[in-house]
């Protein structure tokens, strides 16, 4: 009996929590370099290492103009189906316009909406992967949108152990 109650405990603070995390954002714009990818027999993770390679060695920082913060967003939008599905993958910067961007460097609006909070805690990369696993093996329960999804590496994004980084989900 004890452990049904427990059970019953967990689910309606995990389902309250669940709810909490869920935030409505204005539409923002992000540029800077992109790939197509899928989560297929580990390629994305070949292409996403490539992907950050390019954006530290084209300096993609430094030539983004426009840029609101120095943090760095990945955004994952073109959901060709659901996680298993091609998408298009962006590391970029949030900025206040897509104009003038220099060759090479793409754009795009990140769309307002509702959007679920995850936090990957621990180094970085492998917290950001298990926490994109934990989701994954989650998905039916998270009713994703599949619109955009992008990760925020922010002040706390190189701290070692203890890094942080933002996932944010589009929900329906």
């Amino acid at each position: 009996m004890k452990n049904i109650v427990f059970l019953l405990l967990f689910l309606t603070y995990w389902c309250n929590a669940q709810d909490t995390m869920v935030e409505k954002m204005e539409p923002f714009y992000v540029a800077g370099v992109a790939t197509t990818t899928t989560n297929e027999n580990g390629k994305s993770a070949t292409d996403m290492g490539e992907l950050w390679g390019k954006f530290y060695s084209d300096q993609v920082s430094n030539t983004v103009p426009d840029k609101v913060s120095d943090a760095i967003y990945v955004v994952y939008t073109e959901y060709e189906s659901d996680y298993t599905g091609h998408y298009l993958a962006i590391v970029g910067h949030k900025v206040k316009s897509l104009e003038n961007l220099p060759e090479g460097v793409i754009g795009i609006e990140v769309s307002g909406g509702n959007y679920q909070k995850h936090i990957a805690k621990g180094g970085l990369p492998q917290a950001v992967v298990d926490t994109w696993k934990e989701i994954w093996n989650n998905d039916a329960q998270l009713n994703r949108a599949y619109d955009i999804d992008f990760e925020v590496y922010g002040e706390k994004a190189n701290l070692g152990a203890d890094s942080e980084v933002e996932i944010y989900l589009s929900v329906k």
